[in-house]
């Protein structure tokens, strides 16, 4: 083959010697760099990793097979190691190829000694300071610090503090109490160093579990720091109640009858392939062992498929199978075709949308939630009620449950202020509740939190309740409903400049410790059993270098969603697992359970689904869903004063 013009070029100056010239040192290119926002430096030159990017001749002139081998050794430190391929998706790992090709061959890696040691002391010191960086932003912003309990492998009861802002979440430290008495003092005192760390005037919140020694020290914290208030996590407080939910006797049989459906389904491999075959089949959800929440996407998830699993049990192919004999299949067949178990199935799944909508909006980190959960209860137990038609006899075992929710954990003064401070609530007059303990809530908080002349505070606070100045603005009632509430306080807020800096503190702040317990699930992958022998302090460094990196990297993550709610061991439940071939346990479509849980019918908490709050706002009767079922409830035995109706939640 003749040699190009070009090859044969690059062939002669490579003869004199002048590789310097077609390739030089990336410390030559590294000269001309320019500072951006941020601190960072960025060179002139776009990476040649960059899509789209012009290819170095040197790549250019390597063969499909020089290429392969390389791609092949990368591969195989992957399969050798059993490192997860997900990890292809990391930030870094281009930067880490990259690094390696720019010093050339000859480059030996790290040791394991350098790696556990020396540069993971040096990348601690880098991430923090980038926690560093985050301090001086929590002015404006203020934090929620999140705590919460863990025990290793080793049973050490360890305790994770995190402190959430709305760019992210930031894990500060892990605290080994395996050798102290948790009580309310002692764990008072680690917070009150976490609130030292932060700045009080940071800190606006402090959320933990309900457990009674959190309880207890969080009162002792608010004593010592009247501008810190605690509340347990909303999402555990939300799981409690729709477990509630979930053992009432009548939820508790329709689960049961759900269960031996997927069971049948799923052991009977020639059933399922018919099944798939179908079009717009997706697998059947099936819930996880922590969340109370999973039980009724579960629920709703098999009443999508009833006619599917109807014209299963009724076609030709089925009831000439050897499975239409089985023992098993007379209890499956009658429950496909029990048009009740399907109306109460659907009346069930209706109920408790509202809540797990809720939950979504708690549980998750991608925007603050304490401004919703006030609202998010209180149109809960309407939705419920206008479900049952408004008889008291039928809402009443449901909003009950609710209620003692409400009053036992979520009834907070800083719930009912940012309830106040979200123009999407507070504008809303026909919705808006005038409870008492509303404004009391809202004032209380303000008398601790406000300094300075209290007076003209409450003055610039008349502005935005009478919607006077850029409150008045039709763009800022217009916007009201789709705006987060802090980004429409920072637009339109300057009419009530004292106000607004509050406003956005308060409406700035997470309602739930669920990033806490997203950590665990890192602690578990570092702390594995073949490496249990991990002191306390390389852990810790690894967990802070590890979750914080994360944070760095929260642009480049923040297309890859996950589902808030807990669906990683979705299918580790004996209650609804596969009995027989383990081989046919369907693979969870994400996809799916987000259409569930972010598309349902339950009352929009920003007003953006407004066909799932028409549906609500009809009964079941009206849509031709029959109540008998339900059990009732004699009205004259209950006490009035523990009635819904007479206390919000």
């Amino acid at each position: 083959m003749k040699m190009t013009f070009l090859k044969y070029h690059i062939h002669k100056l490579l003869k004199k010697g002048l590789t310097r010239l077609l390739f030089p040192p990336r410390r030559d290119l590294q000269k001309k760099r320019v500072i951006v926002p941020g601190g960072l430096t960025k060179s002139y030159f776009a990476p040649r990793t960059t899509p789209g990017s012009q290819p170095t001749i040197k790549s250019v002139l390597a063969g499909k097979e020089v290429l392969h081998k390389v791609d092949l050794s990368v591969a195989t430190f992957f399969f050798e190691n059993c490192i997860p391929m997900n990890a292809l998706n990391s930030s870094s790992y281009q930067r880490m190829i990259d690094a390696i090709a720019s010093i050339g061959p000859g480059y030996k890696g790290p040791n394991y000694h350098a790696i556990r040691t020396k540069l993971l002391s040096d990348m601690k010191k880098s991430v923090q300071l980038l926690v560093d960086n985050c301090r001086s932003l929590w002015v404006e912003t203020g934090c929620t610090i999140m705590a919460d309990g863990w025990q290793d492998q080793k049973n050490r009861q360890l305790i994770n503090f995190l402190v959430y802002w709305p760019k992210g979440i930031s894990f500060i430290r892990s605290v080994d109490a395996s050798n102290v008495v948790k009580d309310a003092t002692t764990l008072c005192n680690l917070f009150v160093e976490l609130v030292e760390f932060v700045g009080s005037k940071n800190v606006v919140h402090l959320v933990t579990d309900n457990a009674a020694n959190y309880k207890a020290a969080g009162r002792l914290l608010n004593d010592k720091y009247p501008n810190v208030y605690w509340s347990p996590c909303a999402a555990h407080c939300l799981n409690l109640v729709l477990g509630d939910i979930g053992k009432m006797e009548l939820v508790a049989s329709l689960a049961n009858r759900a269960s031996l459906i997927t069971k049948f389904v799923y052991n009977h491999g020639f059933l399922l392939a018919w099944l798939r075959k179908r079009e717009g089949w997706t697998e059947i959800i099936r819930p996880g062992p922590t969340r109370f929440a999973t039980t009724f996407i579960a629920l709703k998830s098999i009443h999508q498929h009833q006619h599917d699993l109807q014209a299963l049990v009724t076609s030709k192919t089925f009831v000439e199978s050897r499975y239409y004999r089985d023992h098993k299949a007379r209890d499956f067949i009658a429950a496909v075709l029990d048009s009740r178990f399907w109306n109460d199935v659907e009346i069930i799944v209706r109920i408790v949308a509202p809540l797990i909508r809720l939950l979504r909006i708690v549980d998750g980190d991608d925007r603050p939630s304490l401004a919703y959960v006030y609202d998010g209860m209180f149109r809960a137990k309407k939705a419920i009620k206008r479900t049952f038609m408004n008889k008291k006899s039928l809402y009443k075992p449901y909003t009950r449950i609710i209620k003692q929710g409400w009053d036992k954990h979520l009834r907070q003064k800083l719930h009912a202020a940012a309830y106040v401070l979200n123009p999407a609530f507070f504008y809303d007059n026909e919705n808006m509740s005038h409870k008492p303990e509303v404004m009391a809530g809202f004032l209380d908080v303000l008398t601790t939190q406000v300094d300075g002349n209290q007076t003209d505070f409450l003055s610039e606070t008349e502005l935005y309740r009478e919607k006077v100045g850029d409150f008045g603005r039709l763009l800022a009632l217009k916007s009201a409903k789709t705006m987060r509430p802090d980004m429409w306080w920072k637009t339109f807020g300057n009419s009530a400049p004292n106000v607004k800096s509050w406003a956005i503190k308060i409406l700035s702040q997470t309602a739930s410790s669920s990033g806490c317990e997203r950590n665990w699930s890192v602690f578990e992958r570092i702390h594995t059993k073949k490496r249990n022998r991990l002191e306390h302090q390389r852990l810790n460094d690894l967990v802070f270098v590890h979750y914080n990196l994360r944070l760095k990297n929260r642009v480049f993550n923040k297309n890859r969603a996950y589902d808030p709610i807990d669906y990683e061991s979705i299918d580790d439940i004996e209650f609804w697992i596969m009995e027989e071939d383990a081989n046919t346990i369907p693979i969870l479509d994400t996809n799916e359970m987000e259409n569930i849980l972010y598309m349902g019918e339950s009352i929009p908490i920003i007003g953006s689904d407004k066909e799932g709050e028409e549906a609500l706002n009809k009964g079941v009767e009206e849509e031709g869903l029959n109540l008998d079922s339900f059990p009732q409830e004699n009205v004259n035995s209950y006490n009035g004063a523990n009635d819904p109706q007479n206390a919000h939640g």
